[in-house]
């Protein structure tokens, strides 16, 4: 009996040990209720905490960043063009005790941040054109005037004033942009955390997740788009046909230099040998003129009779008188 009583008290102390304590996780943070109603500030540091039990209770809340992700809304913009505009944001609890307060739950708090974001997004996108929630910046241009200086080290000027018309064509259907996607992103974070401070709720940034046309609309956009770009192709193109005419022109012409050049070389060099050739047969003449007549009718004889040739000549015909002095 002894032993049964002592069961029981350890038990008791064991129960009432657990109820006074509670543990806090690192993620997490607490508020303590006492009979339903706040007693004290938030419990923020991890760890085992006391409290007093059966009469209070612990609410957990997440310490850790969490998501939103929002639903797919139809927006015009400023230029009047109808969009689906899907957003996230990231946010967290700022305190706990106001956020239990106005929001009791993560639910309540995902549809105020909904609230808040949806509508400072409305009406920041349709106060500004399209092209400011597609494209961030105008790095294009920049590229474009590094590219041109870049060019202008290693191509002529009817180069560059080809390649620059082209360029100004394709300016011309660039829209510049003036706030960009990421600083209306920035907007409308800002507009939507005034909105949610007073829940307790931090609003650490919000993000334009996606942009699309109306499906009735987009196919349309789309041809539009591709026929803007053949027709910057086409310009491209017909520009390259130009550049390669004049080169492959520029090559005829050096062609025909070098050839010109290299034909007056070669009869310069053809007149120098028959000036010379004949300057050795003038001065072999010169010197023996009876061995030069004799080489030369060994050249006529060589190249007048063949090996089965015949020749009918009477015998004292001039032709053939080294023939009868050989005999």
């Amino acid at each position: 009996m002894k032993n049964l009583i002592s069961l029981i008290i350890l038990a008791l102390l064991m129960i009432l040990l657990n109820a006074s304590t509670y543990t806090v996780p690192e993620h997490q943070q607490a508020i303590i209720l006492q009979l339903g109603k706040i007693a004290g500030d938030p419990v923020t540091k991890a760890g085992l905490h006391f409290k007093i039990p059966f009469i209070q209770d612990v609410k957990y809340f997440d310490k850790r960043i969490l998501q939103w992700d929002g639903e797919r809304g139809e927006i015009p913009t400023k230029d009047k063009k109808f969009i689906w505009v899907d957003t996230t944001a990231r946010w967290r609890i700022k305190d706990a005790l106001v956020f239990y307060k106005a929001s009791r739950d993560i639910p309540s708090a995902l549809f105020r941040i909904g609230t808040a974001v949806d509508g400072a997004t409305k009406d920041l996108v349709s106060n500004y054109d399209l092209i400011e929630s597609v494209r961030n910046s105008n790095s294009i241009f920049k590229d474009i005037e590094e590219n041109k200086l870049s060019a202008q080290k290693t191509q002529g000027k009817d180069d560059l004033d080809s390649e620059d018309a082209i360029l100004e064509d394709f300016i011309a259907d660039v829209q510049s942009v003036a706030v960009g996607r990421e600083k209306l992103s920035e907007m409308i974070a800002e507009r939507a955390r005034k909105n949610l401070d007073e829940f307790g709720i931090e609003l650490i940034d919000v993000q334009l997740r996606s942009i699309a046309y109306q499906e009735n609309v987009e196919s349309e956009v789309f041809k539009s788009m591709i026929s803007e770009r053949k027709q910057i192709a086409t310009k491209i193109r017909s520009s390259g046909k130009g550049e390669e005419a004049k080169i492959l022109g520029q090559l005829d012409l050096a062609l025909k230099r070098i050839e010109s050049e290299a034909y007056r070389k070669a009869q310069l060099l053809k007149g120098k040998a028959e000036a010379e050739s004949f300057k050795i047969y003038a001065d072999s003449l010169g010197k023996d003129p009876e061995f030069f007549e004799f080489t030369k009718n060994l050249e006529v004889y060589k190249n007048t009779i063949s090996k089965n040739g015949e020749f009918i000549l009477s015998t004292d015909n001039a032709f053939l008188e080294l023939l009868r002095k050989g005999g």
